[in-house]
């Protein structure tokens, strides 16, 4: 199942970013609002 995740924006001048660290396991339940991924930038 495909389910869209949103990032927010991350600052005037990043134009991206590289995944830090996921912080669910795949089949890991997932709230709303709650942090998935770590992003570094």
């Amino acid at each position: 199942m495909t389910v869209e995740v949103n990032v927010p924006t991350l600052g005037e001048s990043v134009t991206e970013a590289t995944v830090g660290k996921w912080t669910k396991s795949p089949g890991d339940a997932v709230a709303m609002d709650e942090a998935l991924v770590e992003l570094e930038t």
